[in-house]
């Protein structure tokens, strides 16, 4: 197949931008004509397999779900922009797929803005709710939400990751028919288990590597001086707890650090965000040992997570799916989550897996800091053979229901 890949964002950090690179890899290499359409100054650093790359001219608007800084764009939320700005930014994005046309598929990601541009085309199209523009941008908002049901009118499927997705999708546009469910995928041949001397050594390599970032003052780069504030991870003792992903209110990093208060843990928080100087303050008048290390790329996780204790998916707003939790566990580190939207899902794969005696290991009650303290605590404590039974079987349930291979494969059945 010939197909158009269309992110209108980057391809690094955050969820929507890995899953974007992630299918360009796998579709390319199992044979497939990609071309990635996305606003990516610097595709080459990533590893799309043989798939091309466009970068379209937008004008220097960028409308975003969350606030964020992105050098060289007018950053605004979607819901702020008006819609003759966000029908030229449509246009832009619709012009550059049409000169890359004949295609068998253009594949966008999100309702709004990726519906409207695979509309625009005019070529067949699909389209992947990731959950940030509905809930974000479009819940609550009827002149968005009426753009985006249109939209979706005319693909020829809708794929969401969860079963809460495809509710939240029913809330807010009225979607209901050509939705199927395919959750993101895990790339089980990068996330996996390692002794953690090994995983320690090799995370340290890779901070040697990171770009100076004097002062901190890049906050997209990890920090200074992270391979000096690694190295004393590779001790077993206190256990390592892991968050990793945006700092805002809604992911609840603030309820893991009051968890943490009286837990002999530590804690490293990775990520970028406009909470981080708060979040560092309450650290430390939880008197919580917490290491925030910027954001971090696959290459530094897949090793943090290797020699991790545990990592917790706090968070207190709905969540698409729960990537986080399904990387951790491919690569042994038993992941913890709130009870919740599309991480609850995760969860209950997990416990499928699980000995039963610690199935209730899997998830806390959402919000709830004395549950989670609770559970992180019996965790942290689990005798050598529970918590290799633990790490073992959440690399399994990750194996059998969410490697990327047959990830991408179910994204194309609907067009076979």
């Amino acid at each position: 197949m010939r197909i158009l890949l269309w992110h209108g964002y980057l391809l690094g950090g955050t969820g929507s931008n890995v899953y974007t690179r992630m299918l360009a890899r796998e579709w390319s290499n199992a044979g497939h004509h990609v071309t990635v359409v996305s606003q990516e100054p610097d595709p080459s650093q990533y590893d799309l397999g043989t798939a091309e790359t466009v970068r379209p001219d937008v004008a220097g608007l960028l409308p975003v779900f969350v606030l964020d800084r992105y050098e060289g764009y007018e950053v605004r939320c979607v819901q702020d922009c008006t819609r003759a700005e966000l029908d030229d930014w449509v246009a832009a994005n619709a012009r550059a797929l049409r000169a890359l046309l004949p295609a068998d598929l253009v594949f966008a990601n999100h309702v709004l803005l990726g519906g409207p541009v695979g509309a625009a085309t005019g070529a067949p199209f699909a389209v992947k709710a990731h959950g940030s523009e509905l809930e974000y941008s479009m819940r609550g908002n009827r002149e968005l939400s009426e753009w985006g049901a249109e939209a979706l009118s005319g693909a020829r499927a809708t794929f969401v990751g969860s079963e809460h997705i495809r509710t939240v999708l029913a809330d807010v546009c009225g979607q209901t028919d050509n939705v199927f469910e395919v959750p993101p995928g895990v790339d089980i041949d990068v996330w996996v288990p390692a002794d953690r001397e090994v995983a320690a050594e090799a995370l340290i390599e890779e901070a040697l590597r990171d770009a100076p970032n004097p002062g901190n003052e890049q906050e997209r780069l990890p920090d200074d001086g992270n391979a000096v504030r690694f190295a004393p991870l590779v001790e077993p003792d206190p256990p390592v707890v892991v968050y990793f992903g945006k700092l805002i209110e809604q992911k609840g990093v603030h309820l893991l650090i009051d968890a943490l208060s009286g837990i002999d843990a530590r804690l490293v928080v990775v990520g970028f965000g406009p909470e981080r100087a708060a979040l560092e303050r309450r650290a430390e008048e939880q008197r919580v040992e917490a290491l925030f290390t910027g954001p971090l790329e696959h290459r530094h996780l897949r090793h943090l997570l290797a020699l991790a204790d545990a990592c917790v998916v706090p968070s207190i707003f709905p969540e698409a799916f729960g990537m986080v939790a399904a990387e951790a566990a491919s690569a042994g580190c038993p992941p913890l989550v709130a009870r919740h939207s599309g991480l609850a899902e995760v969860a209950a794969g997990l416990e499928r897996s699980y000995p039963p005696a610690l199935r209730h290991l899997a998830a806390f009650d959402p919000g709830d800091v004395a549950d989670l303290a609770s559970r992180l605590s019996e965790l942290l404590a689990l005798p050598a053979a529970d918590r290799s039974a633990l790490r073992g079987a959440a690399r399994a349930a990750v194996v059998a229901h969410w490697s990327w291979a047959g990830i991408s494969r179910r994204l194309l059945e609907p067009f076979a």
